[in-house]
């Protein structure tokens, strides 16, 4: 059964935020799919099963962004 779950990012400003955000987190163990929208800021993870927060403020944060909440 998957999981999924959306978090907020700051800082993200341009394509390239984009993928670096979602390059970092796709490479959590177990996730399946990221989708980040710009905009708002959402990225929603779709993944095998729940992901720890502190692996994914662990992702976004080597990206060069901040995790502001779930």
């Amino acid at each position: 059964m998957s999981s999924t779950a959306t978090y907020t990012v700051s800082g993200m400003t341009c394509g390239h935020c984009v993928s670096a955000v979602t390059e970092e987190v796709t490479n959590i163990s177990g996730v399946t799919d990221v989708q980040v929208d710009l905009a708002s800021g959402a990225v929603t993870i779709t993944s095998e099963a729940p992901v720890e927060e502190t692996a994914v403020k662990a992702a976004v944060d080597e990206a060069g962004y901040e995790l502001v909440s779930r």
